[in-house]
C-alpha cells in the first residue's frame, strides 16, 4: 500500500534489542555490467541539496521509532564513497543524537579503489567511519575491465594497504565463476587475495541479474559462465581454502575472522529492525507490535523533491503478514552457518517455523543431508548450501 504515517510512534521498550540505519546514495562513475542495484551515472550532484534530503528523512524515521538503540549504520549505493565526507561527517552526527548509540556502533561505508575515492579514505575515518567495505571485484587485470570496473589491480592493492592502516576493521569484494574462469584460476586468485586481507571477505558467484547489461548479453550468447559443476567447485574451494586461512563461513557469500562478522549485514539476515533512507532504499520498522515493510521512491530526482517538500521519500509502508514474513526469515536466516533459531522464528512471525515450511521436502531435505534440524535450529549443511536457492524454492513452495 502507498504510505500513510502510523498514528503512534514506537515506544523505545519494544525495540531494545535496536536497529540498524542503511543510507544509500544512488550515483557512480559508471553503471558496471552486473550490477541491478539502484544506482546512476550522472555527472553533476547537487550533494548539500542531498545532504539535506538525507538528514530530513533521518530526523523523520527518529520521529517515528523514537530513542531506540543504533546498533550499525551502512553507507552503501550507488558509490558512497563520492559523497562528500562532510555529508557523512553530518549524518553520523544525526544518527548518533537522535538514536542511542550502541558503545560498539559499527560504520561502514562502500568505496573503491579508484584514485578519487581513495583520497578521502583518511577523511571519512576522521568522520567516524570505523569500517570500510572495498569493491575490487577481482585481482585480474582482463577480467576488470569484463566487469567495467575503473581501475587497476594496482589501484586495488594500494587502496587495500592504506584502508588497513586507516580503519580498524575493512572487508573487500570479489566475484568469481567469472566468463572463461577456470578452477585453478580462482584458487590463484583468492590466495592472492588472502595475502591482502584483514577480517573479513565477500567472495560473490557472478549471476546474471535481469536488465542489466550482462542479461542482455547472455540471452545473444555473447557471453557465458561457468556450467554448475564448475561453479559449485569453485564454492567448495572457496569455503576450504578460507577456512584454512582461519576465515570462517558464518553466511554463503561472506568469510570473518571470529568476530569481524558485519553486524549490519547479520541485522538483514537475523530479520532484525533496519530503518533504510535514500533512493530506493528498503526498510523493516515495527509500530505496536506490526512489522512493516518500507520503501522509498527509486528515482533521485523525484525522492529529492519529495523529500525537500515533505521531509521524506517513502512510497510504501506495508505491514507484513505472519506468512510474509517467515518466508523473508528463512530466505535469510538459512544464508547463515547458524541458521533460524526456532523460537526466534516463532517470536518474530507469529507461526512456528514448521508451519512455514513444507513439511515432506523438510523431511526429504534432512534425509539427503541438505538440512539439519533439531527442533530447536534449522541449518543448511555444507551439501545444502551448495543448492541453496532451489532448497529454498522448494521449502518455501
Amino acid at each position: 500500500m502507498l504510505y500513510e504515517s502510523p498514528s503512534n510512534r514506537l515506544p523505545s521498550s519494544q525495540n531494545e534489542e535496536g536497529i540498524a540505519l542503511y543510507i544509500h546514495w544512488p550515483f557512480c562513475l559508471s553503471k558496471c555490467p552486473y550490477c541491478d542495484f539502484n544506482s546512476f551515472v550522472a555527472k553533476n550532484i547537487p550533494q548539500e541539496r542531498f545532504a539535506q534530503a538525507l538528514i530530513n528523512e533521518l530526523r523523520h524515521s527518529a520521529e517515528q521509532q523514537a530513542a531506540v538503540p543504533l546498533n550499525s549504520i551502512y553507507f552503501g549505493g550507488g558509490t558512497p564513497s563520492l559523497m562528500s565526507p562532510s555529508t557523512v561527517e553530518a549524518l553520523i552526527d544525526q544518527a548518533t543524537q537522535l538514536f542511542r548509540p550502541k558503545d560498539s556502533l559499527e560504520i561502514t561505508l562502500e568505496a573503491n579503489p579508484t584514485s578519487v575515492e581513495i583520497d578521502r579514505l583518511t577523511t571519512f575515518r576522521k568522520a567516524g567511519v570505523n569500517r570500510v567495505s572495498l569493491g575490487i571485484q577481482s585481482l585480474d587485470p582482463v577480467s576488470l575491465k569484463a566487469l567495467g570496473r575503473q581501475h587497476s589491480v594496482a589501484q586495488a592493492i594500494d587502496a587495500l594497504t592504506l584502508a588497513r592502516k586507516t580503519f580498524p576493521r575493512v572487508s573487500f569484494d570479489l566475484i568469481y565463476a567469472r566468463e572463461g574462469q577456470t578452477l585453478s584460476q580462482w584458487e590463484k586468485e583468492l590466495h592472492q587475495a588472502l595475502t591482502l586481507v584483514n577480517d573479513h571477505l565477500s567472495l560473490y558467484q557472478l549471476t546474471i541479474e535481469e536488465g542489466t547489461v550482462f542479461a542482455r548479453q547472455y540471452e545473444k550468447g555473447q557471453i557465458t559462465l561457468p556450467d554448475e559443476s564448475l561453479s559449485a567447485d569453485m564454492l567448495v574451494a572457496t569455503q576450504t581454502i578460507t577456512n584454512a586461512h582461519g576465515l570462517l563461513n558464518y553466511e554463503v557469500s561472506n568469510y570473518a575472522q571470529a568476530g569481524a562478522e558485519s553486524k549490519h549485514n547479520l541485522a538483514y539476515w537475523r530479520y532484525q529492525d533496519y530503518i533504510g533512507i535514500g533512493p530506493g532504499a528498503h526498510g523493516r520498522i515495527r509500530f505496536n507490535q506490526q512489522l512493516y515493510a518500507t520503501e522509498r521512491i527509486r528515482n533521485p530526482t523525484t525522492w529529492l523533491k519529495a523529500t525537500e517538500k515533505q521531509g521524506h521519500g517513502l512510497s510504501v509502508m506495508e505491514p507484513l503478514s505472519p506468512a510474509d514474513k517467515a518466508r523473508e526469515m528463512l530466505l535469510m536466516g538459512l544464508r547463515l552457518s547458524e541458521g533460524v533459531n526456532a523460537t526466534n522464528f516463532a517470536k518474530r512471525c507469529g507461526i512456528s517455523l514448521i508451519e512455514a515450511v513444507n513439511e515432506p521436502i523438510l523431511k526429504a531435505a534432512i534425509e539427503e543431508d541438505y538440512l539439519h534440524w533439531d527442533q530447536k535450529i534449522l541449518r543448511t549443511t555444507s551439501s545444502g548450501r551448495l543448492r541453496l536457492n532451489t532448497l529454498l524454492e522448494a521449502l518455501l513452495n
